[in-house]
């Protein structure tokens, strides 16, 4: 597989970082970034989480996540979905976020279990996927993917909509398709990446200013790994996605699912329904939380860091 960049000087994570493209099967190109890891005590890792991103996301903004997990003895893999971070955009406008189906980035998600094989990665393997990664990674479960346990942080298993426009959310996606506007911006939803034009006070991702202008940074130091709007059609796939997860039994895997307090971006009742039934499952809820649990402040982070490596601890 061929190297591909990463952009370290922004990402504030380990040195010890390697990126690949990988080709997918319906050809096309995504990004993997590599955090090896530190060895434990007997020369050995613990194994290697797979991180699955939201959507916007790129693997530079999960080097810290990845340095969390290196300290607690594991490796971990980020991932730029496809339309997103430096894997290939799907549209003439770079901006606006975009799949073919759902069922898409279950081919990113095997063009990346080839490349940990290929590579060697240690295992086990585990997943911590967040946002929209998360009902990613629920699919991926659900068809096979093998991990010896599972953390979400704040998954999109429904997203927060009033209930008056609730209803009108998927059909308004489905007619856009039809009238041609399938393509097109969901008005609204910004032009630019948001960090680059919603003020820290009140923002829906963190409570910690230095992680948010660490956001910003990125972005403006290189705007090719930012995103915007979705396309009605990206919003028409995932609310027939979330709706199809929805009546699908939970599976059997050790899971942890993290939540803020204050989410304002996908449904809590959607993740709290989710874990109430998955046998074995812990919802786990972290106080003044916004949405980025992993990007929040350094008491919150190491709380979540901590629950997560005690989950993939007790499951090797």
């Amino acid at each position: 597989m061929d190297s591909a960049p990463f952009f370290a000087q922004i990402a504030g994570g380990p040195d010890n970082v390697s990126a690949h493209w990988l080709p997918t099967a319906d050809g096309v190109r995504i990004r993997m970034a590599v955090w090896p890891g530190a060895q434990t005590g007997a020369g050995k890792s613990k194994g290697t989480v797979l991180i699955f991103p939201g959507r916007t996301e790129y693997a530079e903004k999960y080097a810290q996540a990845a340095g969390d997990m290196n300290a607690r003895g594991y490796g971990a893999i980020a991932i730029d979905w496809r339309g997103q971070g430096l894997a290939d955009r799907l549209l003439d406008d770079p901006l606006i976020g975009h799949v073919g189906s759902f069922g898409d980035y279950q081919l990113d998600v095997a063009a990346v279990v080839r490349a940990m094989s290929a590579l060697d990665l240690p295992r086990p393997w585990y997943l911590m996927a967040h946002s929209m990664g998360g009902a990613i990674g629920l699919r991926a479960l659900i068809d096979g993917l093998q991990v010896r346990a599972a953390v979400f942080s704040a998954p999109m298993w429904g997203i927060l909509i009033t209930p008056l426009l609730r209803p009108f959310a998927k059909p308004i996606g489905a007619i856009a398709e039809r009238i041609g506007l399938g393509n097109k911006a969901v008005p609204g939803s910004g032009a630019q990446s948001y960090v680059l034009t919603a003020p820290f006070e009140n923002n829906l991702l963190t409570t910690d200013p230095d992680m948010y202008r660490m956001l910003q940074e990125q972005a403006q130091a290189h705007p090719e790994l930012s995103l915007a709007a979705p396309s009605f059609h990206w919003l028409h796939e995932s609310f027939r996605e979330m709706e199809d997860l929805r009546a699908i039994a939970s599976p059997p895997v050790p899971t942890l699912t993290g939540l803020g307090s204050n989410e304002r971006i996908v449904d809590p009742a959607a993740v709290r329904e989710r874990m109430g039934r998955w046998p074995g499952g812990v919802l786990s809820l972290f106080k003044q939380a916004e949405h980025e649990i992993m990007m929040e402040r350094p008491a919150t982070r190491k709380l979540f860091f901590d629950k997560s490596a005690a989950l993939f601890d007790a499951n090797r």
